[in-house]
């Protein structure tokens, strides 16, 4: 076995665990333990990429027992894409925090921090749909945690609702798990794959209950209509650099789309078919629109960002609804420059936010200090979310839309993504004119404020410079990214990973 697989959970379980124990009271010492195990996080997460994309998918067995009757990881090129992604991502969050000063306004925030990278790496590993729910909670938890960091009563109130809206998704899943176990005798997804296959035709309703059950739980962390309600009070009132790490949380449902509806749900599976796609494709509409008409509307520049990341998860899911490779590497290719442009966003946002005094559009403030360099942050990270030229987000939605040419309903969306992406333009227009060009009638900029440190900046141009090497190595990705979505969708190799028998190492 590989036991490299294991360590993107373990390094930050027990990270956080000595954080918590023996450095709850030392900021700096929290800092550095924490950084330092983001960043050896990132060289493994390469190496796992690596031996992802020259073999077949990888199983650790925990305990050494066999699947379907132990806990397994699985390694493959998506898990491994994912767990790159998250590990690049967090590290420069986690540097725009400590530049910022935000980890310091509450107690045990780099032990949340490991703990909610714990459950994102988790939930791309596990081999298990009942595991997959267990590191769901750990993210709930952990991440309820650094929503309320430093306190304030919308804060909390905001908290509350997330809480409330996912444990309401926690019960469903369990419910989904307990209907499914019903049916196929097993939660191992890889086993749960082969018996689906098989199953007689009088299981076939309640097999798509189960199915429905599971598809509303990730339309629940996936934030897609109707279940979008949680997430812009939300990001729009959690932390700049939490809401900037929850940018990867919404892909986690996604992710979970792609994993179990190409493997244990596949469209020519007769029980359940094409079901899925029937319900995604309308309510990715519906996301998409909302989110960006919600770009437009946005007060202040917190739910902006937050309506942002709405309307991405709308485009990304319209490519997942196909359910075939092309459509897969498109969405795979977006789903990447999505987390690393909402990031951007929202800590572009704490930028405008801390300068100005305040997040709201609606009336005329001072100029900000150091304005012109926010405003070119700023101008970066609306072309990188509105899918403009050069950036990868352009190359990103050009590619959506090629996977779904060819449709009979071809046209209504490549007119929905299109009229979208301009109506986003407009907004972060109108957002960026209020900010930096009619905040020059409000008066003198105010003197007090010190100059902004280098690391939070340092942080967002270091983001910038992944969407752009997205770019300019975007037909390297594709490749790699068509390998990868031929991968997901045959399963063959992920299920035979997982028939090892016992002792075998």
């Amino acid at each position: 076995m590989n036991h490299w697989i294991i360590v993107p959970v373990l390094l930050p379980a027990v990270t956080a665990a000595l954080i918590v124990l023996a450095m709850r009271s030392d900021i700096e010492l929290a800092r550095v333990f924490s950084v330092a195990a983001n960043a050896l996080l990132l060289p493994v997460a390469g190496a796992l990429l690596w031996a992802a994309s020259t073999g077949d998918p990888q199983v650790y067995f925990l305990g050494n027992w066999p699947a379907p009757f132990g806990i397994v990881l699985v390694l493959d090129r998506l898990s491994a894409l994912m767990v790159g992604l998250t590990a690049a991502m967090s590290l420069m969050v986690q540097l725009y925090a400590m530049g910022s000063g935000w980890d310091a306004r509450g107690r045990h925030f780099h032990a949340l921090w490991q703990f909610q990278l714990m459950g994102v790496n988790g939930a791309f590993l596990t081999g298990d749909a009942f595991n997959l729910f267990v590191f769901f909670e750990i993210l709930l938890i952990a991440s309820y945690g650094l929503m309320i960091h430093a306190g304030g009563g919308a804060r909390v109130r905001a908290g509350v609702q997330y809480v409330a809206y996912n444990l309401l998704g926690s019960t469903l899943f369990l419910f989904a798990l307990a209907t499914l176990y019903g049916v196929t005798g097993t939660l191992n997804i890889a086993d749960m794959a082969g018996r689906v296959a098989e199953l007689p035709e009088g299981d076939a309703a309640l097999l798509r209950v189960g199915a429905v059950l599971l598809l509303l739980v990730f339309a629940v962390k996936g934030a897609l209509v109707p279940l979008q309600f949680w997430l812009p009070a939300t990001y729009a009132r959690a932390p700049g650099p939490v809401a900037a790490l929850f940018a990867i949380m919404t892909k986690v449902g996604a992710y979970a789309v792609i994993r179990f509806y190409t493997l244990v749900f596949p469209p020519d599976t007769p029980a359940t078919g094409g079901l899925y796609a029937d319900l995604i494709l309308p309510a990715a509409l519906a996301t998409l629109a909302i989110g960006m008409i919600g770009v437009l509307g946005a007060a202040t520049v917190g739910r902006l960002a937050a309506f942002a990341a709405v309307g991405s998860m709308g485009t990304l899911f319209l490519a997942v609804a196909p359910a075939t490779p092309q459509a897969t590497a498109a969405a795979l290719y977006y789903l990447v420059h999505s987390t690393l442009a909402g990031a951007l966003l929202f800590l572009v946002a704490d930028l405008v936010i801390a300068r100005r005094g305040s997040g709201t559009l609606a009336e005329v403030r001072p100029p900000l200090a150091q304005g012109g360099m926010i405003a070119a942050l700023w101008f970066a990270a609306g072309i990188a979310t509105a899918g403009m030229p050069p950036l990868s987000g352009f190359l990103g939605k050009l590619l959506v839309l090629d996977a779904l040419a060819g449709r009979p309903d071809t046209g209504l969306l490549w007119a929905a993504i299109l009229v979208t992406s301009l109506i986003a333009i407009v907004g972060f227009a109108r957002a960026g004119s209020t900010l930096f060009w009619k905040a020059h009638e409000g008066g003198a900029a105010p003197e007090a404020l010190p100059p902004v440190r280098a690391l939070p900046v340092v942080a967002a141009v270091a983001l910038i410079g992944m969407i752009a090497l997205q770019t300019v190595l975007a037909g390297p990705i594709m490749d790699w990214l068509a390998a990868t979505a031929e991968q997901v969708h045959d399963g063959s190799a992920y299920v035979a990973a997982n028939r090892l028998t016992y002792g075998e190492d």
